[in-house]
């Protein structure tokens, strides 16, 4: 794991001491022991978790001013992208949500076994976040699967105007963005831009789509998941 993560730190053009190093190995092993016991990811071995998950995060660090930046994750499940984020720039004021409280449980151990005592780990659902989280975020980040137009209602509320939100999409995501446009635009955000990218060490090309933040979203936004499903914005 270590030559993986090295070399394609390098590949990305991105730091890694050896702190981040040491921390990688501890996430890894506690993803590894408690997906035995629960449904965290279908991802498993050095190799497979180095490359698809640590790196593919890692990949959104050139695509945002990441240094000092609070962060929220939304949809964070077993704490990706948030935690490889972190991880690699450790100054970043970091939020995970999530809506299971299993995985709410797990990323708080795994926080406290990487020695984050100053990540918050949240239980609940995006459109029902307290009020308090709203536009308070340089960055929010989302692995989720959903589409983006979803991912636009749910995310684009926790940034700040001048902030912006970074979507994991995969190679073919223009047809998304083309049907996620008018909510970009009623949720304040401004044209995405698509920035694909090849997972280093592999051949697989993923991409982000990154869509900067240039006015309030309106305070109906977001509504109740039902109703985001129902009437397409």
């Amino acid at each position: 794991m270590e030559d993986l993560l090295r070399e394609g730190f390098a590949q990305l053009g991105l730091p890694l001491t050896e702190e981040a190093l040491a921390r990688f190995y501890i996430d890894y092993s506690y993803l590894e022991e408690r997906s035995r016991v629960m449904n965290l990811t279908a991802i498993h071995g050095a190799r497979d978790v180095a490359q698809l998950h640590f790196l593919d995060c890692a990949a959104l660090l050139p695509a945002a001013p990441f240094p000092g930046a609070s962060v929220i994750d939304v949809g964070s499940g077993a704490g990706f992208p948030g935690l490889p984020l972190k991880i690699a720039q450790p100054d970043i004021r970091l939020t995970l949500l999530d809506s299971q409280a299993k995985r709410v449980q797990f990323l708080e151990e795994l926080c406290e076994r990487l020695g984050f005592d100053d990540v918050t780990c949240l239980y609940t659902r995006a459109e029902e976040a307290p009020e308090a989280l709203r536009s308070q975020f340089d960055i929010a980040v989302s692995r989720a699967v959903a589409r983006l137009y979803l991912l636009c209602e749910l995310c684009l509320p926790f940034v700040r105007i001048g902030g912006v939100f970074l979507a994991m999409k995969g190679p073919d995501c223009a047809e998304e963005v083309t049907e996620a446009e008018r909510a970009i635009r009623t949720l304040g955000g401004d044209t995405a831009e698509i920035l694909p990218y090849t997972i280093p060490g592999t051949e697989i090309v993923h991409s982000i789509v990154r869509i900067r933040k240039v006015a309030d979203t309106p305070a109906k936004y977001p509504r109740r998941w039902a109703k985001m499903q129902k009437e397409h914005l």
